[in-house]
């Protein structure tokens, strides 16, 4: 128990060095994370219930080469994309989004330190440790955020390509 108590006394402190602007990118994070899980669930068990769905559709059709089986080919193909790629937009534009905040943070930790220097005077740099503090977490946590986000956001849109080629090449005219 003592462990899981000094745990979390540490995180609390890394996040009262780091500032507000670190509770913004735990949640930004948080949530980047919530869809990255949300997608590799669906790409492996919800694709394969979307893909029977729509390829029993195809095989329903009768006749496969005219004007209207070939226009619902198409729908199909643009059905399974929508679901492949449905919030990998989010995902990416969240990975971008942390590096921000993190440069966020490190403005608002420089404006902290200023704020001593003005006060204080530039001659003590114990006073000035938690802005600079301040300055750095914020940066490196919003960096490790989209580090650790980018890997599994460029994999998760290279899998939902292969994904919807496999399945157009699975609708035979």
């Amino acid at each position: 128990m003592t462990a899981l108590t000094e745990a979390y006394e540490a995180v609390i402190m890394f996040f009262d060095s780091g500032g507000d602007v670190l509770e913004a990118i735990f949640v930004v994070t948080l949530l980047m994370w919530v869809l990255i899980g949300e997608r590799l669930w669906y790409l492996r068990w919800g694709y394969k219930h979307d893909q029977v769905e729509l390829l029993n559709r195809w095989q329903a059709l009768d006749e496969k080469n005219s004007w209207h089986a070939k226009q619902i080919r198409s729908r199909l193909i643009s059905v399974m994309k929508h679901n492949l790629n449905h919030s990998l937009a989010m995902v990416v534009a969240l990975v971008a989004v942390c590096p921000l905040f993190g440069l966020l943070g490190t403005v608002s930790g420089m404006i902290e330190v200023f704020d001593v220097m003005a006060i204080t005077g530039n001659g003590n740099p114990r006073a000035m440790a938690g802005g600079v503090s301040a300055a750095t977490i914020p940066t490196m946590a919003g960096m490790v955020a989209a580090i650790s986000g980018l890997f599994f956001s460029f994999r998760l849109v290279r899998s939902a390509e292969e994904l919807r080629r496999s399945f157009a090449a699975q609708l035979k005219e």
